[in-house]
């Protein structure tokens, strides 16, 4: 589409010849230096050594530099994973909060609430507690609050739930992206730390990514 533009608009008759799959863009450069060629079209990057010789146009399409690894599996297993996502402050808090709603559970429920009458001080409490981990975790329980006191607490289990299911959940996906995310290295700079040794990185004959690595190369030989 570009070069039928270009023939509409200047008039001019294009020969198009398709470069070979073994020559290198520092080679098309220097064929244009040549005068082999009138224009190159391709994703050849611009450098300054390159602009001593060529002229370039403004860019079409972004080209940015990428690096391309060995994806890494990590293997690692760990049983409290689960427990990442908050911190043990925030599990001490939620733990009070559960034993201190079952605590009033008891208290309020205990004389009105038929699954709780009958039943021993011991027994209450464990009902009352299972109502509250219950609620907390959006299972629900077995019986519900008679007491506008009770329901009060059902109301505040059921808005804790919300936060802490919505935190955790993002928490825990957060950790899970994250932990099969990590690579050998994040970017250049690893790479320019050594973090890779230098003759286990494969760079293109004849681009710019290859007088990119050289160069850098030398800065850190140099320093």
């Amino acid at each position: 589409d570009l070069i039928e533009l270009l023939r509409v608009t200047t008039g001019f008759i294009p020969v198009i010849q398709l470069a070979s799959s073994n020559q290198t863009y520092a080679a098309l450069v220097q064929a244009i230096s040549n005068g082999d060629y009138d224009n190159v079209i391709g994703d050849v990057t611009v450098i300054s050594s390159r602009r001593e010789i060529v002229s370039f146009s403004i860019g079409i399409f972004d080209n940015s530099l990428s690096i391309i690894i060995l994806q890494s599996f990590n293997v690692d297993i760990d049983l409290l994973s689960f427990l990442k996502p908050f911190s043990r402050s925030l599990w001490l808090l939620v733990l009070i909060a559960f034993v201190y709603a079952g605590i009033l559970m008891c208290m309020f429920e205990r004389h009105d609430n038929e699954a709780l009458q009958n039943r021993s001080l011991v027994s209450q409490l464990s009902m009352s507690l299972w109502f509250s981990f219950g609620n907390m975790v959006g299972y629900g329980a077995d019986f519900h609050a008679n007491t506008a006191s009770g329901r009060l607490i059902t109301a505040g289990l059921f808005i804790l739930c919300l936060m802490l299911v919505a935190s955790y959940t993002a928490n825990l996906a957060s950790d899970l992206i994250i932990s099969k995310s990590q690579g050998t290295i994040s970017g250049i700079d690893d790479i320019k730390s050594g973090k890779i040794p230098f003759n286990r990185v494969g760079v293109r004959v004849g681009t710019a990514s290859e007088d990119y690595y050289l160069r850098e190369e030398i800065e850190i030989i140099i320093h």
